[in-house]
C-alpha cells in the first residue's frame, strides 16, 4: 500500500493471475501491499455514527519546508490515563489498521468510533518518512499530528510502522529500500519519539522486507542485513523511551524466491533468526491476508475444508502451499522463533479478510474476495481473534483494516474489500461482530 500499503497482500505474475479461477494456481507469490489512495472529493457516509470525512488533499505535492499544521515546539498533550506504558507482557492487545494520514478525513471521529464502537485499545497506523521529509529539511509533520493527538485523547495505544526511505538517503536515488546509511533511519526514529513523547506504544521496524519492493539493495533481500538494520533501530528507539515495543518488520507470506526479488517467508525467518533478530526486537511481526479458508484451516487440511467445493479462487485447495493458511503461518512462525526464547511472542500487524459482496468486482489480483461473503468476513475476523487470544503465542494483533472503505477510490481499490466499512463510510457486517467481539485480557 503506497500511501499505506503496510497492508494486505497482492499476488503478482501473469502466470499466477491467468490461473485464477482455472484451478492452476501455483503457491502465492510475493505480495505487493495494498496502497490507500488519498481521495479528492468527500465521500458521503451513510451512517449517522460515521459522518463523511472532511477531505483536505495535503498529498505528495506538498513542496518542502510547507507551513506545518502543529509547531514542533508544542509542548505534548497530557497522556490519556487509558494508555498502558508499558504495555503488560500477559496482556493480549486488539488493534485495528487506521487510515494514517490526518489530513483525510476526521482524525476525532475515527478514534472515538474506534474506542467506543468497536472496543479497541490499540490502533495502527502507517507513517512514510519520505513524506515528513521530502528534503533532510523538511518537517511536515502535519499529515500525522492529528492522528496521534486523537489517539492520545482517546486513550488508544499507538502502534507506527515507520517506512518509507526518502530518495535523498539513498544512492538508488528512488524509495524502494532502506537507507544506505541506516544511522539515517536511527536518527528519524528519535526525531519521531521527540516529538510524541509518551504517546508511542509500539513501532514497527519496516515491512514486507522478504520482497525487493520494500527493501532493493546490492545484496537483495538479505536477512542478515535487516537484522543489523534492525539492531541499530532497535538502539536507537530503547534510548529515546525505552517503554516502546519494537516489533520486527513483518513479512509477506510468499513461496520460494530468487532471494533477489523476494525470499520465501519462513526460509528468511529462518535466517534471520540465526542472525540474532530476537535480540533487538521485542515482538515478532508477522502479516497474513486471510484469503479465503478461515483462520482455524491449516494448509495441509484446506483441499478438504467444504470452502473446497464452491470456491470460484482454487489456491488454497488444489495447490496447498504454508503461504495461504492463517494458522500455519502463525503457528509456525512461533514454534520457530519459541524454538531459540521459549518467552517470543509474535505481533500480528497486518491481518484481514477481504469480501467483495455488494461492490460489482474485486481487484486484480484479489479474486479470492469474490468467495467471502460480508457474514464470513465477519466470522473469520472475530474467529481470529480469539484464536490469537487463547494461543498464547501472539502478543498484539491489527486488523486490516477500519476506514479504507471510504478513503480509497472504490471497490477496486486493494485496501476497499478489506475493510469493515463500506465505500460510502457504512459499516459491513464485521464492523458490528467486532464491536460485540468478547475482549478478555
Amino acid at each position: 500500500m503506497k500511501l499505506l500499503k503496510g497492508f494486505l497482500l497482492l499476488l503478482v505474475g501473469v502466470v499466477f493471475l491467468a490461473a485464477c479461477g482455472s484451478g492452476d494456481e501455483e503457491a502465492p507469490t510475493p505480495i505487493v501491499e495494498q496502497t490507500a489512495a488519498t481521495p479528492t472529493t468527500a465521500v458521503p457516509a451513510a451512517a449517522a455514527t460515521l459522518p463523511p470525512p472532511v477531505v483536505k488533499v495535503e498529498g505528495e505535492g506538498v513542496e518542502a519546508g510547507g507551513d506545518t499544521a502543529v509547531s514542533p515546539e508544542q509542548a505534548p498533550p497530557e497522556t490519556n490515563s487509558a494508555i498502558i506504558r508499558p504495555w503488560p507482557a500477559d496482556k493480549f492487545g486488539y488493534g485495528v489498521q487506521v487510515h494514517g494520514n490526518a489530513t483525510v478525513g476526521d482524525p476525532a471521529v475515527v478514534m472515538d468510533v474506534t474506542r467506543n464502537q468497536l472496543g479497541m485499545n490499540w490502533i495502527k497506523m502507517q507513517m512514510q518518512w519520505w513524506l515528513i521529509h521530502p528534503s533532510p529539511d523538511a518537517g511536515q509533520w502535519f499529515f500525522y499530528d492529528a492522528v496521534v493527538d486523537e489517539a492520545n485523547k482517546n486513550g488508544l495505544n499507538l502502534m507506527i510502522s515507520v517506512v518509507g526511505a526518502p530518495e535523498w538517503t539513498r544512492a538508488a536515488g528512488n524509495r524502494e529500500g532502506p537507507p544506505d546509511d541506516y544511522n539515517e533511519y536511527a536518527k528519524f526514529l528519535t526525531e519521531l519519539i521527540n516529538r510524541y513523547p509518551g504517546q508511542i506504544g509500539a513501532i514497527e521496524v519496516w515491512n514486507e522486507q522478504n520482497l525487493d519492493r520494500e527493501w532493493k539493495t546490492a545484496n537483495g533481500v538479505s536477512p542478515e542485513d535487516y537484522v543489523k538494520f534492525l539492531e541499530v533501530a532497535n538502539n536507537a528507539i530503547k534510548a529515546a523511551d525505552p517503554d516502546i515495543i519494537v516489533i520486527s518488520g513483518a513479512l509477506a507470506p510468499t513461496g520460494s524466491g530468487d532471494w533477489i526479488a523476494w525470499a520465501d517467508d519462513f526460509e528468511w525467518l529462518d535466517r534471520a533468526l540465526a542472525a540474532g533478530m530476537l535480540n533487538y526486537a521485542d515482538c515478532v511481526g508477522v502479516h497474513h491476508n486471510g484469503y479465503n479458508i478461515g483462520p482455524d484451516v491449516t494448509f495441509e487440511d484446506a483441499p478438504n475444508d467444504p470452502e473446497a467445493a464452491t470456491a470460484v479462487f482454487r489456491g488454497p485447495f488444489d495447490n496447498p502451499h504454508h503461504s495461504w493458511s492463517f494458522k500455519t503461518t502463525l503457528d509456525t512462525y512461533a514454534q520457530k522463533a519459541q524454538a531459540i526464547d521459549p518467552n517470543a511472542k509474535l505481533c500480528v500487524t497486518e491481518f484481514g479478510w477481504a469480501s467483495r459482496e455488494g461492490y460489482d468486482t474485486a481487484p486484480v489480483g484479489f479474486e479470492f474476495a469474490n468467495d467471502n461473503t460480508l457474514e464470513e468476513q465477519a466470522q473469520y475476523i472475530t474467529q481470529a481473534f480469539q484464536l490469537m487470544h487463547d494461543s498464547g503465542n501472539v502478543w498484539l494483533a491489527f486488523l486490516f483494516n477500519f476506514d479504507f472503505g471510504n478513503k480509497g477510490s472504490g471497490p477496486t481499490d486493494d485496501p476497499v474489500p478489506y475493510s469493515i466499512l463500506d465505500v460510502n463510510g457504512a459499516p459491513r457486517p464485521a464492523f458490528g461482530a467486532l464491536a460485540a467481539m468478547d475482549k478478555p485480557d
